[in-house]
């Protein structure tokens, strides 16, 4: 089932979280495409879906919205309850602890992120 969001950010991504104990609220941190591995429009942003991937909310606050180059890979994203984290390709590891509101960068001074989780 294509739940892609077709005029909009969240059209393509490779990471994606879903809630543990509700599955049609869930987390994608779009691309521009496979063979164009950026952020739309340089611009970082989590979708959120909270129907099944019926709709999506782009959510920006905390996250670099001019030259961005961050893209995160199948593994680096995940959740525990209303945390979500997400790590990316230039070494940047964002927390949200408020189901992706507001984000919060915790480190830039790693290699690129392959995997993250909660532990």
């Amino acid at each position: 089932q294509d739940v892609s969001q077709k005029e909009g950010p969240a059209n393509f991504g490779f990471a994606i979280a879903v809630d543990e104990s509700d599955p049609d609220l869930a987390w994608v941190v779009p691309g521009i495409s496979d063979e164009i591995r950026v952020p739309v429009d340089q611009s970082l942003c989590v979708c959120r879906t909270s129907d099944g991937g019926k709709s999506w909310q782009a959510l920006r606050a905390g996250l670099p919205q001019a030259t961005s180059f961050d893209i995160v890979y199948r593994h680096a994203m995940c959740n525990s309850k209303n945390s979500i984290a997400f790590g990316t390709t230039t070494a940047n590891v964002y927390l949200s602890d408020d189901y992706g509101d507001h984000w919060s960068c915790l480190t830039g001074n790693l290699a690129a992120i392959y995997s993250i989780e909660f532990a």
